[in-house]
């Protein structure tokens, strides 16, 4: 398999503004990780009045030490919860990703409750529900930390309410599928969030802070006039020994981890070990900071990208010379066999073509495929429309679609229009989905939908005899440039679960690895479902 080369010159003036503009937003990536970290923390006083960990220490002692946490959907909620960018707080109040729990790689769910006491936001929802995909279609049991307010009542949303019981609709396809689910209760669990428990396989609740009841002391007296104390309604203890809630009564937050650690590690889910043997890139990945521009406009090579990121730099490109724009080829990453789909550019009827005959083999040879997003879309005009464009991008996105392997798609650049289709968008449903800090993400770039709007006012101006108020389509082309320019960049598609998170590019091996690891073990891991989930006694 051929080496790629690389034409880069990482002592170039152009490489190192590249790479300081790549690590300017980096930056601020983490500063805004940082400030949801702080929000929490600042409920540290509280919690150790009350003898409990902070959600963060929840999870650090919940995890193997020294072993990979992959923290999903840190900018979820940002700027939804306030609109104003500095007093923001991302995350939506909820921590999820993957890690290792007693050598089991799981998906775990934290309610982050140092932040507004953990109630859930309306994109906490969706982060959760996100989780829980993962955790059904990797086959990785679910491990959830609870302790939330339950929903926020002052920005109670209808909707947010209905499309909230697919959090128990999925517990319990987790459960039927022979996916184990794990609750670990530390406080409140009310309401809606009772079922959290009530759905899960394996429960611990800590003594004298754990609450689990669907009407709490103030409803129930409101309700039905009933005064009730919160351990008569729904503590630990009465849970333990009388309503059969509760499998498991820990002492505190360190007893109920441990005991939920012991747990995990007797399901018989233990990972197995990834593939030992493969090379390194033969160009660093800390390069990648400099390879690609932030400006889309600015052409690259994304050959350059994947010599920094395969096995040995070693790339076999399927059918180089046709729809060159568009590239495809065969590699290994970390010892996973993987077709990777990539764009130089538009995506014409050729590379079309390819990629759909590209995708279809590698299903056939059961190899995962990787998507990495830089196009702005499926070329037009008349050349184009007339060769078929429709007709051919329509094949490939049903490839896509109908893909048998696991998808894992990158936004390394431009994903506009269909194009985002094509290569594998959210809504086409991959494993999982992430995005570097310069992808930009829109029906079509911001100067082109300006321009579209200003010939369509033009035209209709010149059909009505009217005259073409030349300031007035200024004024209306700046509106639209600001609108889209305000919805395409990866602080705002992220805060909506656009991706699963935005990562430095110089850890996209590492985290392509992790994936593939994840997907790897789904394929052979055998689970045994019941017709139902686990029903409590």
């Amino acid at each position: 398999m051929r080496r790629l080369d690389t034409r880069i010159d990482i002592g170039s003036a152009a490489f190192a503004a590249r790479r300081a503009a790549m690590l300017g937003r980096i930056d601020e990536l983490r500063a805004l990780e940082q400030r949801a970290s702080e929000a929490s923390a600042r409920a540290a006083p509280l919690f150790e009045r009350r003898g409990q960990l902070l959600p963060r220490e929840r999870l650090a002692r919940l995890l193997d030490p020294g072993s990979p946490w992959l923290e999903l959907s840190t900018l979820a909620g940002y700027r939804l919860d306030d609109t104003d960018a500095q007093r923001s707080v991302p995350g939506a109040g909820v921590l999820s990703g993957i890690g290792f729990v007693s050598s089991t790689r799981c998906v775990v769910v934290v309610n982050d409750s140092g932040i507004d006491a953990g109630a859930i936001q309306s994109m906490g929802g969706e982060k959760i529900l996100r989780a829980q995909q993962i955790a059904l279609e990797n086959r990785l049991p679910l491990v959830q930390s609870i302790e939330s307010a339950g929903a926020n009542l002052l920005r109670y949303r209808v909707e947010d309410f209905v499309h909230g019981g697919r959090l128990f609709h999925n517990l319990a396809l987790l459960s039927a599928a022979g996916i184990p689910v794990i609750a670990i209760v530390h406080g409140s669990s009310t309401a809606g969030g009772a079922y959290l428990p009530g759905l899960s396989d394996y429960v611990v609740m800590v003594r004298g802070r754990a609450r689990a009841f669907l009407a709490g002391p103030p409803l129930l007296q409101a309700a039905t006039g009933e005064i009730a104390t919160d351990e008569e309604l729904g503590g630990a203890e009465m849970h333990a020994q009388v309503s059969g809630l509760a499998d498991y009564l820990a002492e505190d937050d360190d007893d109920a981890i441990r005991i939920a650690r012991e747990v995990v590690g007797r399901l018989g889910f233990a990972s197995q070990a990834p593939p030992a043997h493969f090379e390194e890139p033969l160009h660093a990945a800390d390069e990648l900071a400099g390879v690609v521009p932030l400006d889309f406009r600015e052409p690259f090579d994304m050959r350059e990208v994947i010599a920094r990121l395969v096995d040995g730099s070693r790339f076999l490109e399927f059918q180089p010379d046709y729809g060159s724009e568009t590239v495809c080829g065969h590699a290994e990453l970390h010892g996973h066999r993987i077709g990777i789909v990539t764009n130089n550019g538009p995506i014409d009827p050729a590379g079309a073509n390819k990629a759909t005959h590209f995708i279809q083999a590698c299903c056939q040879s059961a190899t995962a495929l990787v998507y990495l997003q830089n196009t702005t879309g499926y070329i037009v005009g008349r050349t184009s429309e007339q060769a078929g464009m429709i007709k051919h991008g329509s094949k490939m996105i049903q490839a896509v679609s109908n893909a048998s392997v696991p998808s894992i798609t990158l936004h390394c650049g431009a994903s506009f229009g269909a194009g985002n289709y094509g290569m594998c968008g959210r809504a086409f449903g991959p494993r999982f989905v992430f995005s570097w800090p310069n992808a930009r993400t829109a029906v079509m770039g911001a100067e082109q939908a300006a321009r579209t709007m200003r010939i369509v006012s033009e035209s209709t101006a010149r059909r009505r005899g009217e005259p073409v108020d030349e300031a007035k389509l200024d004024a209306l082309s700046a509106r639209i440039v600001e609108h889209f320019e305000a919805q395409d960049g990866v602080l705002h598609t992220s805060a909506r679960l656009l991706d699963d998170g935005i990562v430095d590019p110089r850890d996209t091996r590492k985290l392509l690895c992790f994936l593939l690891d994840t997907c790897q073990q789904a394929r052979t891991r055998a689970l045994h479902p019941t017709s139902f989930g686990v029903a409590r006694p």
